[in-house]
């Protein structure tokens, strides 16, 4: 509930109310602790400061993992009122980058999400900025609020998003503010570094909001939304129909609009020398697109809608720290925006955050207890790795209260494992973001099989039912029963099955071949074979699209998991934390250095360190298993 006087003691308070703040309280109050969310303002917790979509490529994955471990968003996401319009991505690929993007309200995602934390249990909410924050002996002990006033607790979790010492950029114009015109958070960034903890500055930026009936989508590529039942939960019963979904547009830069830019760089926040933070690499800025990508004729845009409530349009792509006359005649270049009148202009922000390889795999920062670092404070972009770092932090740190194992996810089990074991091996210099291609298994951490990978994992920690943890368990139970039956019947004489076959093309099957082996060939669905025998069970959309991929795909799957058990082998190969790396014979300077610094547990985890190479790996397994068998 939102309070005015919060109690003097929490089991944890959780500071920031953005997407990482949201479910990282979620967790912890499900889980029975007491929970204080402090915030600036309650109107804008999950804000979407930026572009109003969640999911896409990679990050929609991950928001049906979170729905899985029992986190909100998902649900959140396709509630009516949040949901504008949902598109399947990569169709035409390979089901392992198949994953969900959803057009969401900017108004009603938040206002769902606001009214839902309401009627969670063991939450409070208070609107106050934190100060500082209070650690004795290593331990996290409370924090101080703007007002002076103490509040103890067991465990912290840090979820400031873009808030700390935060400034907005436009050309050589910055103002003291945080995202969407909200306070910029002083004093907590100087607390944390008063800890010994190394700060890094990061710079993020959003693109101008146009006025839609300035804009003449008569002439532009219309985007819209997909047919079917299709959402993040596994418990959503309500789908918008397509014909009530908003359309997204395409247009796209052009040799002007690049003129333009070439010519006003110097005037930039980000090449006029004002922007001290590191940008996303993945996500640029339209400047820095025109000048990393020279040879580039023009660069792709959407024209998004923001909500129903009220009428703007965001320009995906176009984020600038231009002066606001410059990005005025940009966008005017552009087609169909030629007359385009803007409502909001963009800007570049930036910000301190936490540099994560400070962090372990629990995203409790290394040496401390009780304090947790998680979402763009963390170094990573965007909502839903916000989101899913929020949830990994508020569930160790209930599980650290009460005694319990802390809770890891690997890289073969999630695209959530992959990210946290990115940024805390690695660590970053720049905003992390999560894409597909940094996935070695994406055969196995599917978007259709999140629920098999990850349910039994959220009902044990305690945030997935009983109900719902039997009711999805039997939709799976379907699914194998189908590849079963496949498996154990043959087409033998069954003239349906054979006529279907040869009218996809094929030379009549040998009767000897099972349903299984016939569901191997390409166009083959398991929709139509279910016609021909009346022995298969009805499969929803998803279960038929979750059956057709473990059959087709079963080889490479099979050769996927052989691959992650191989690596797993230098998972369990610990590397003791009094190793003297400088000192040890073979290792190159470059290994002796990241070594030192980070000191993995794990020999798979010192193998992921840039810079540390496959000989360096070498030198450090002949010392562990030498040290083993010398130990015997």
């Amino acid at each position: 509930m939102l309070i005015k006087n919060p109690s003097s003691n929490y089991d944890v308070i959780v500071v920031g109310g953005g997407h990482a703040g949201t479910e990282a309280c979620h967790a912890t109050a499900t889980l029975g602790l007491k929970t204080l969310m402090v915030c600036f303002n309650y109107k804008m917790v999950s804000n979407m400061a930026c572009n109003p979509t969640i999911g896409g490529s990679a990050k929609g994955i991950v928001v049906r993992e979170m729905d899985a471990l029992g986190g909100i968003m998902a649900k959140i996401a396709d509630m009516k009122g949040s949901i504008l319009q949902m598109k399947i991505l990569n169709t035409s690929k390979g089901p392992g980058v198949r994953c969900f993007r959803a057009q969401e309200d900017k108004r009603g995602y938040p206002r769902n999400m606001q009214n839902y934390l309401l009627t969670v249990p063991n939450l409070d909410i208070i609107e106050h900025e934190v100060k500082k924050i209070v650690v004795e002996d290593k331990k996290a002990k409370g924090i101080i609020l703007d007002d002076g006033t103490f509040i103890g607790c067991k465990a912290i979790v840090l979820a400031t998003g873009t808030h700390m010492e935060a400034r907005t950029l436009r050309g050589h114009v910055a103002k003291d503010e945080g995202p969407d015109g909200e306070k910029s958070s002083h004093g907590l960034s100087k607390s944390i570094s008063d800890l010994g903890l190394n700060m890094i500055r990061l710079k993020t930026g959003t693109p101008p909001r146009i006025d839609p009936s300035s804009i003449d989508y008569s002439i532009l590529e219309i985007e819209e939304g997909d047919e079917g039942q299709n959402a993040f939960s596994y418990d959503t019963t309500w789908f918008l129909d397509k014909k009530d979904m908003l359309p997204c547009y395409l247009t796209y830069t052009n040799e002007h609009t690049h003129e333009i830019i070439r010519s006003h760089l110097k005037d930039s926040a980000m090449y006029g020398g004002v922007v001290r933070g590191v940008g996303p690499r993945y996500c640029p800025s339209i400047e820095d697109k025109v000048v990393r990508f020279a040879d580039k004729k023009r660069h792709q845009l959407f024209l998004e809608p923001e909500s129903v409530e009220f009428s703007s349009c965001y320009l995906q792509g176009f984020s600038t720290s231009m002066p606001e006359n410059i990005q005025v005649e940009m966008v005017h270049s552009l087609r169909g925006l030629e007359k385009a009148v803007f409502l909001k202009y963009a800007y570049a922000i930036e910000y301190d955050a936490v540099e994560p390889s400070q962090l372990d795999h629990t995203m409790k920062v290394k040496g401390f207890d009780g304090l947790y670092v998680c979402g763009q404070i963390a170094g990573t972009s965007g909502y839903e790795e916000a989101a899913a770092l929020g949830l990994i932090a508020g569930i160790n740190a209930a599980l650290w209260i009460e005694g319990r194992e802390p809770f890891t996810l690997s890289r073969d089990e999630a695209y959530i494992g992959i990210m946290i074991d990115d940024i805390v091996t690695k660590g970053t210099h720049e905003p992390y973001r999560l894409l597909s291609s940094r996935s070695e298994y994406r055969l196995i951490t599917r978007n259709d099989n999140a629920d098999v990978r990850l349910l039994k994992k959220g009902y044990d920690i305690g945030l997935v039912s009983k109900e719902r943890f039997d009711r999805l368990n039997s939709k799976n139970e379907k699914v194998d029963l189908a590849i079963n039956l496949l498996a154990s019947h043959q087409v033998a004489s069954n003239q349906k099955v054979r006529d279907y076959i040869k009218s996809l093309g094929f030379n009549d099957p040998n009767g000897n071949e099972t349903l299984k082996q016939t569901m191997r060939r390409q166009n083959v669905k398991y929709k139509e074979l279910s016609k021909c025998v009346d022995y298969l069970p009805v499969l929803d959309d998803e279960e038929q699209f979750k059956c057709e991929t473990e059959i087709k795909y079963e080889g490479y799957i099979i050769a996927e998991r052989k691959e992650a058990e191989r690596r797993k082998s230098y998972e369990s190969l610990l590397l003791p934390d009094n190793l003297d790396y400088k000192h040890m014979d073979g290792l190159s300077l470059e290994a002796r250095e990241k070594l030192s610094l980070l000191k993995p547990k794990t020999l798979g985890e010192a193998s992921r360190i840039t810079n540390v190479h496959p000989s360096d790996i070498d030198v450090l397994s002949f010392y562990v298993r030498h040290n083993e068998h010398n130990s015997k």
